[in-house]
């Protein structure tokens, strides 16, 4: 009977640079996904940049409520030391300007590009035409057609169905065992490890926002 050796893992902090937002540790139960020899497992959901640059996560998904621009794309990839999947839309915004965006964002840097859930078979079919990066669809409902989207070309699904993530997660699985999804892991331990446990090899964690975790530290300071 051979026993599993636990690896000692060094860590090193600045002193100036030990105050980050933490992912889950659970989340390191995940298979990952490897893109151009990284392996992946935990993204950041943000684009505040003050957190992209304090956080342990091993890359940032940047997808925002408004029309992609390039400029955002660019401070984004220049803020981040990790790998950054960019929002291109699919929304809100449609058609040529979707392609343009994604093709864009592989020129600046961007590991891959995401676009929103009604983004139409036809533009990925098209974004997978033109860039080489990474296409990630996202998935909000058991009842998208998995099989059309996988023929047009994703690469990656980003399952993001609130309470209903693990059941989507899971139904995927059954019918594609090998195909990567990237899925929201919920805010606690407990539904993180419930959507990996469902099957999915990647977890998407969004942080407190700036001014709770500012407030937080105003609250210690207060109690000098």
């Amino acid at each position: 009977m051979q026993v599993k050796k636990i690896k000692h893992v060094p860590e090193i902090k600045g002193a100036l640079r030990n105050h980050v937002v933490e992912v889950p540790t659970c989340i390191r139960e995940c298979s990952g996904i490897k893109i151009f020899g990284k392996r992946i497992k935990s993204l950041l959901f943000t684009t505040d940049v003050a957190i992209i640059r304090n956080t342990n996560a091993d890359a940032i998904i940047a997808v925002y409520p408004f029309t992609p621009q390039p400029l955002i794309t660019q401070a984004l990839v220049m803020a981040a030391d990790v790998p950054v999947f960019c929002g291109v839309g699919g929304g809100i915004t449609q058609g040529k300007r979707v392609v343009n965006l994604a093709l864009d964002a592989e020129f600046k840097g961007a590991m891959g590009v995401v676009v929103n859930a009604p983004t139409s078979n036809e533009i990925i079919r098209r974004i997978r035409e033109t860039i080489d990066i990474p296409l990630i669809v996202t998935i909000v409902s058991q009842c998208e057609d998995i099989n059309e989207r996988i023929g047009a070309g994703a690469t990656i699904f980003n399952v993001s169905g609130g309470k209903n993530t693990p059941e989507i997660v899971r139904k995927i699985r059954k019918e594609y065992p090998e195909f990567p999804i990237i899925a929201t892991g919920g805010p606690t331990e407990e539904s993180v490890m419930e959507t990996i446990e469902a099957g999915a090899n990647a977890i998407t964690y969004t942080p407190p926002a700036a001014g709770e975790i500012m407030g937080e530290l105003m609250d210690k300071y207060r109690g000098i």
